[in-house]
């Protein structure tokens, strides 16, 4: 019999369909793939897992990679599993890099990742981390700042990193569903650009501490108290830390009821980010046309001239031009030598057919030979005079005997061959020079 499914309650069915695009995001084309290339470390390859688990659930989470596998293998699987961008971690000797690839077209972004944190060493330096498993059931928001640069690069990366993730209509969004956000932060001084994954925590504001308790059904422990007024006008009902997170710059007015408790619609909210890891901290390296294989677009160590850039582009089109020339040659030798393979068989054919012609030529030259001496004799001839010499047998050369035998007065004797043996291999093996 088959195993019991368990009923699911009203909970879990709502809770799967939240599942679904049903926040007013547009999911299509914003699937990744994630994943090393080549020999990297332990550390690196938890880094990958880090990036897969604040892609979801708009990645391949549990994808295998082997040894072998290269760029056009993840290339031609994106387009079954509706996959929009790559992003390849590879390692060198001293350095870390990053790599976005837009599918199917390009461009390529090369990222050096100066340094990295993983996602258990932040959650290690927290005091309380905020780790829900429920927060990762929905993608994150994307928020980017000092990306107003006037280069072409900072108008590719603006909107490499916004396309990685599914875009929000402000109007239809489910607040619920906004637990996390990936923030972008350029520095022009350096260059680089901070990448951090944060949740995000929304608290009624005006509410003290006791009251925070009672509204999140912790009962807290009141024996030392004579009166439940008491405990709520004591002295010190909020925390520094707390006082000091909260002010005009994160207090907002809610538009919509959320699931956390005290947080009602038109009522005031202060909103908090806490850090979740990974976090890294990296620099555009260079930018490429197409898959990894284009023309350098970018480079953060080389600038070169329009002359150069014409140069590099002729020689790259006589290298286009060279292949294209030996990939045709390579098609004609193909085609030449399965005509001589056809040739050939075809020649066989034609031998074998021959061969049995001759055979059928033979019998009848034969019946001609009888017919002719009985009509010049007037008697058929016997049948032992015409008849054909028998073959000699062919005569092994591999087997050089020296001696043979014959038969003599009905003993056999060993009789030496007139062809004296040549002693020339005996005094090799003794080494001895031998001179005719």
């Amino acid at each position: 019999m088959g195993r019991h499914r368990p009923r699911r309650g009203k909970a879990t069915k709502k809770s799967r369909a939240g599942l679904k695009v049903t926040t007013g995001e547009t999911t299509d084309g914003c699937a990744t793939f994630v994943f090393h290339k080549g020999k990297v470390a332990k550390n690196v390859q938890q880094l990958v897992r880090d990036m897969r688990r604040l892609m979801e659930p708009f990645t391949a989470s549990r994808l295998k990679v082997r040894k072998n596998n290269v760029i056009k293998d993840f290339v031609s699987a994106a387009g079954v599993f509706s996959v929009s961008h790559l992003v390849a971690f590879t390692q060198s000797e001293t350095t870390l890099y990053m790599k976005l690839i837009r599918i199917p077209r390009g461009p390529t972004l090369t990222f050096r990742i100066c340094s990295y944190s993983l996602t258990r060493d932040i959650i290690a330096s927290l005091k309380t981390p905020h780790m829900e498993p429920k927060q990762f059931l929905y993608h994150p928001l994307v928020v980017m700042n000092n990306f107003s640069g006037k280069g072409m690069e900072f108008k590719l990366m603006t909107s490499m990193f916004q396309n990685m993730f599914p875009s929000i209509n402000v109007e239809k969004v489910d607040l619920n569903h906004l637990r996390r956000c990936v923030v972008l932060n350029y520095n022009a001084e350096d260059q680089t650009i901070e990448f951090t994954h944060c949740n995000i925590q929304v608290s009624p504001v005006g509410l003290s501490k006791p009251v925070k308790k009672l509204i999140k059904a912790k009962v807290p422990d009141m024996s030392s108290y004579a009166d439940i007024a008491e405990y709520m006008t004591r002295d010190g009902n909020l925390s520094e830390s707390e006082g000091e997170m909260d002010g005009p710059a994160n207090e907002v007015t809610l538009p919509q009821k959320l699931t956390s408790r005290g947080n009602v619609e038109a009522g005031k909210s202060a909103i908090r980010m806490h850090e979740i890891g990974p976090r890294l901290v990296m620099k555009l390296h260079k930018i490429e046309e197409g898959i990894c294989d284009g023309e350098i677009l970018f480079h953060d160590l080389f600038n070169k001239t329009d002359e150069e850039i014409l140069k590099l582009k002729k020689e790259k089109e006589e290298r286009q031009q060279l292949k294209e020339e030996r990939r045709k040659r390579q098609e004609e030798n193909v085609r030449l030598k399965d005509a001589r393979k056809r040739r050939s068989e075809k020649s066989s054919s034609n031998t074998k057919s021959v061969k049995r012609d001759e055979s059928h030529t033979a019998l009848d030259t034969s019946d001609d030979d009888n017919d002719y001496f009985e009509k010049e004799v007037g008697v058929k001839p016997d049948p032992d005079i015409l008849k054909k010499a028998r073959k000699r047998p062919a005569v092994s050369h591999g087997n050089n005997r020296r001696f043979k035998k014959f038969k003599q007065g009905g003993s056999v004797e060993k009789k030496e061959s007139k062809t004296p043996a040549t002693p020339f291999k005996k005094h090799l093996r003794k080494g001895k020079n031998i001179r005719h």
